[in-house]
């Protein structure tokens, strides 16, 4: 989830950049300054190499901008120049609609890089009662139509008769977050295919799929909690019994406050997620425009210092993020450095 938070790291003087005609559909005169927007579950990660690449890359900078994943990628595919981001954070994979549409409008080369894997947390107040939850239990409690019957539970034992008859309040991120793109698929649809009906229409009828499985409801006990997880947090602790969603790394910083919830008997720590055993580990990244790199000074510099970074004990792990696999890191050292582009194969 994304905070409207900006930062500006500013190394030293900006420079002028000359990138071509402007206005012509190709990058413009404007700054050195990088622009970066996207997730703000990447974004500690992100500033953090940005104050970095500050100490070591004199007169250049950046900017970075938790907008939220979804509308991250927006920005991003909107077109290239000086108008528009020359890297997004992501806490979700680029969905092929996404990167048709940075085609479309001239963004033809991305430059894709994992930069480490979060967990998506569901966490509750230290004071709450201690739930143990499965992936069919939260989807039961939150779809709008779970298995294709109107949502009527108002209590977690109206779910699940093991669980407390406390109220069901999910403070959840909104529909432009990629953390709502992770619990639809790591969670939701995975609770919803526990019924072999609602597997099996995923072949016969992907919409109605969709929209069975990751349609949340509307009656009040899902609440979007907007972009700020800080905030997010804060309504956690004031209101015991309720669940909160968000990524590992906020769940981290603030474990006096709050603490995670076991999913299918898994809680979320460094450990589980990095096993990628706890059901809500997700791989973020980092994504950069290839017709900025050899346009914007700082770019590849940027992208260098990231993978300096997201190894094991790198300041991105003491930051909490878990770093990736050897063979992931490998692929990402490459991407980052030999800026190798992404194909559309694979993508969903």
């Amino acid at each position: 989830m994304e905070a409207s938070l900006k930062i500006q790291i500013l190394v030293a003087s900006v420079a002028t950049l000359a990138l071509g005609a402007c206005g012509s559909g190709e990058p413009g005169s404007g700054t050195a300054q990088l622009q970066i927007v996207g997730s703000s579950t990447v974004y500690p990660f992100t500033t953090a190499v940005a104050e970095q690449f500050q100490r070591t890359n004199a007169g250049m900078s950046a900017i970075v901008e938790s907008t939220g994943t979804g509308a991250g990628m927006k920005l991003f595919c909107a077109g290239v120049g000086d108008n528009f981001p020359d890297m997004t954070n992501a806490s979700r994979r680029i969905k092929k609609s996404e990167f048709d549409d940075c085609a479309k409008n001239g963004v033809k080369t991305i430059i894709e890089v994992p930069v480490g894997i979060d967990g998506l947390a569901l966490i509750e107040a230290r004071n709450a009662p201690g739930f143990q939850l499965t992936v069919a239990d939260v989807y039961k409690a939150v779809a709008a139509n779970p298995f294709g019957k109107p949502n009527t539970a108002r209590t977690w034992r109206d779910v699940n008769p093991s669980l407390p008859a406390i109220p069901i309040r999910v403070f959840g991120p909104p529909s432009t977050s990629g953390t709502r793109d992770s619990f639809a698929e790591l969670i939701l649809e995975k609770g919803c295919e526990s019924d072999p009906a609602m597997k099996a229409l995923k072949e016969s009828d992907k919409d109605k799929h969709k929209d069975l499985c990751t349609k949340v409801r509307e009656d009040g006990a899902w609440v979007d909690a907007g972009e700020n997880d800080n905030l997010l947090v804060q309504k956690v602790t004031q209101d015991p019994g309720a669940v909160g969603i968000l990524g590992y790394s906020f769940l981290e910083e603030n474990a006096d406050k709050v603490r995670g919830i076991p999913l299918n008997g898994i809680a979320p720590t460094a450990e589980t997620i990095s096993a990628l055993s706890y059901p809500g580990a997700r791989q973020v990244y980092v994504y950069a425009k290839g017709e900025h790199v050899n346009a914007v000074p700082g770019m590849k510099e940027f992208l260098a210092e990231y993978s300096k970074a997201w190894g094991k004990g790198g300041y991105l792990e003491r930051r909490g993020l878990i770093p990736s696999p050897a063979d992931v890191q490998a692929k990402a050292v490459q991407a980052a450095t030999q800026l190798t582009a992404l194909s559309a194969d694979g993508l969903k």
